[in-house]
């Protein structure tokens, strides 16, 4: 028997990494110019990384819809499991971005000259309410609460 409930779950992670690195990409990048995907070279080569960022957002977010046709054909669409993945997938992708990137690898930073702390607690504060509003949306959405599989729910 196909899994339903991972497939939502998988379907809206990948929606919320593709949406929220998108986010980052028009906001931050392109918008306020704060900076690059990756800062440690040359102007032209932050604006490469930057169209190479764009692009796995792209493929994330149409990836993830394809698979969301997918369930809604097989009329096995659960919108709140979708949600929850959303906000774990966005959570877990802005967190690894202020964690790993900005910090351990030093890619680049939220904005230079400029006092970072403050932009880096609200970035990663708002990753970690993110990523526990997800959880949260997972676990009451777990299987052994819903409906067998297969059965369809829009709510």
């Amino acid at each position: 028997m196909v899994n339903f409930s991972a497939r939502n779950l998988g379907s809206g992670i990948l929606f919320g990494i593709g949406a929220i690195a998108f986010i980052d990409e028009a906001v931050f990048h392109q918008l306020l110019h704060w900076h690059h995907f990756y800062d440690k070279s040359t102007t032209s080569a932050g604006l490469i990384s930057d169209g190479l960022f764009h692009a796995f957002s792209f493929f994330a977010t149409v990836g993830s819809l394809f698979m969301l046709a997918d369930l809604r054909r097989r009329a096995a669409f659960l919108l709140r499991r979708w949600i929850g993945g959303i906000l774990l997938g966005a959570g877990f992708f802005q967190l690894y971005d202020g964690i790993v990137q900005h910090k351990l690898m030093r890619l680049h930073q939220i904005r230079y000259n400029v006092d970072i702390a403050p932009y880096d607690w609200v970035w990663n504060i708002t990753a970690l309410a993110l990523l526990i509003a997800g959880i949260v949306m997972t676990l009451r959405t777990s299987p052994k609460r819903m409906a067998p599989e297969g059965s369809a729910r829009y709510e």
